[in-house]
């Protein structure tokens, strides 16, 4: 197996490549405006590091959110682009879940939280037992309504400090994560989820209506 995996739902453009067993390579860039931009010169990078092309991709996997609308799009589309293109499936991945894996041992034998910004002063969300598996969400809502006695990874406790518990793990999503998660499971014989996006929310834009009609004075 060849995987290629990325995420694109946080202000992290992530993306690596798995053989199965390891993480060949890996590339991930801290920016939330340039998505789009950025996405396929980080695939590109990761895949000359790993000594491969992207016509030995056997699978794909992509974070399917919840994140913002315009970059969550952005990793969605290239997934499902690169999977018709090269005939191989692609699989999703809840972003929330990723970062969770990474934050089981600082969690040290306690549940936790993984919050993203979901901007509107607003986090997506969910709780997760001491072994990473997720119990509640994921959801959307304001930081003061969760659970502050819970530690947290993400970029969640860091925006909001008052209504999070201890901040462990972290920040953002790593696609070495998303890949080893997704290895795991392939190899397991686990059914995945479809590459739909979890927005959770509307997007800000909306599609005019029609025009008023004005009657005569």
């Amino acid at each position: 197996m060849l995987l290629l995996a990325f995420d694109t739902a946080t202000p992290a453009i992530t993306a690596a490549v798995h053989d199965g067993e390891r993480v060949l390579a890996e590339s991930t860039t801290v920016d939330a405006r340039r998505h789009g931009e950025l996405l396929m010169p980080s695939i590109v990078s990761v895949l000359d590091q790993a000594g491969v092309t992207r016509h030995d991709v056997t699978a794909v996997a992509v974070g399917i959110g919840p994140g913002p609308y315009t970059g969550l799009r952005v990793g969605l589309v290239t997934a499902r682009v690169l999977g018709a293109v090269l005939g191989v499936p692609v699989h999703g991945v809840c972003t929330l879940d990723a970062i969770a894996r990474a934050a089981i041992t600082a969690a040290a034998g306690r549940e936790y939280l993984v919050a993203t910004d979901a901007r509107r002063k607003e986090v997506y969300w969910a709780r997760y037992t001491a072994a990473g598996q997720r119990i509640l969400g994921p959801a959307v809502g304001q930081p003061a309504s969760l659970y502050p006695a819970v530690p947290a990874a993400g970029e969640g406790p860091l925006l909001y400090p008052a209504a999070f518990g201890e901040p462990i793990g972290p920040r953002y999503p790593a696609a070495s994560w998303l890949a080893d998660f997704v290895s795991e499971r392939l190899a397991a014989g686990a059914v995945l989820e479809p590459a739909e996006p979890l927005y959770l929310r509307k997007p800000d834009a909306r599609v005019p209506g029609p025009p008023k009609r004005v009657s005569a004075a």
